[in-house]
């Protein structure tokens, strides 16, 4: 029997166009926050650049080994004109966007080592503050969600040099220039230099990983990533990481050793988080990119 009082479910939106090109399952899209650009990905190792306007190829590399595939792709403002990919091979390649379309060749790599599921970030900056409280005040869901309470991350567990320096260098990281994935350590965060290819920090700080209760361990595979700045961070870095176990930790990296707290949303992993700051998307299917409004 239909409840009344249960607000129905809006149909899902027609396509604005169907983007036909790619041989192989598509596994990600993006657009570019300034051109009117969209790249799609595919498992077969294709980066596709599109015209929006015209719903046309620009041009096409093969920019990842085709065992391997497009996993992931990102841009953003920091980036100007270059865009991130990442393939199921261990690497994330920068690549320019020049007039005839993408450089031929990456003008970066970065070796990750990490073959994970887990889809790489960039920091996402909002543009303004309004309606962030009121969208994190208001819920869909008819249950709370379960809180889980953990120590709060003072010196009460002593500050060792390495512990200092590492704190020294959170508050320093340029948000523009950081990328943020799943670590070779399967439970753990990484944070990367976009500019020299290092990596500069590990969540959690690896010499704070021997306490009692390891904070990420016992909650499975890391499954997805956000890293953002919030409105009262004063333009700090903080990192959103989601687990096996369906739980959310939020970090921040001056602070790498413990999670500033955790909730558990779901029963099961998250495979993808937005932090309230993504106005647009696009949907992917086989072999197709659908816009969608």
């Amino acid at each position: 029997m239909v409840n009344p009082d249960k607000p129905r479910r809006r149909p899902s939106p027609d396509p604005v166009a169907v983007l036909r090109g790619h041989r192989a399952a598509v596994s990600d899209a993006c657009f570019h926050p300034t051109f009117p650009l969209l790249f799609s990905g595919a498992a077969d190792g294709e980066l596709r650049v599109w015209d929006t306007a015209s719903h046309r190829t620009v041009s096409s590399i093969w920019a990842h080994g085709g065992a391997a595939g497009v996993y992931s792709i990102v841009t953003g403002a920091g980036l100007g004109n270059m865009i991130i990919s990442q393939g199921r091979d261990g690497l994330c390649k920068g690549w320019v966007i020049e007039e005839a379309g993408l450089s031929r060749r990456p003008i970066f790599t970065i070796k990750t080592s990490t073959y994970h599921f887990c889809k790489l970030s960039l920091v996402k900056i909002p543009c303004s503050a309004h309606g962030t409280q009121s969208g994190l005040s208001g819920s869909n869901s008819d249950t709370e969600p379960q809180r889980v309470l953990i120590e709060e991350n003072t010196g009460s567990h002593g500050v060792n040099p390495a512990e200092s320096q590492e704190d020294e260098q959170g508050s320093s990281l340029d948000g523009n220039n950081i990328l943020t994935i799943a670590g070779q350590e399967s439970s753990e965060v990484e944070l990367w230099d976009i500019k020299s290819s290092r990596k500069i920090m590990c969540l959690p700080q690896r010499c704070s990983a021997n306490m009692t209760v390891h904070p990420t361990k016992q909650r499975g595979l890391c499954m997805a990533v956000q890293a953002f700045t919030p409105c009262e961070s004063g333009g700090y870095v903080n990192i959103l990481s989601s687990y096996e176990d369906g739980s959310t930790l939020w970090w921040d990296v001056r602070k790498p050793g413990l999670p500033l707290s955790s909730v558990k949303y779901h029963s099961e992993s998250g495979m993808q988080l937005y932090p309230l700051l993504l106005m647009g998307y696009a949907r992917v299917g086989s072999q197709e990119v659908l816009i969608v409004k």
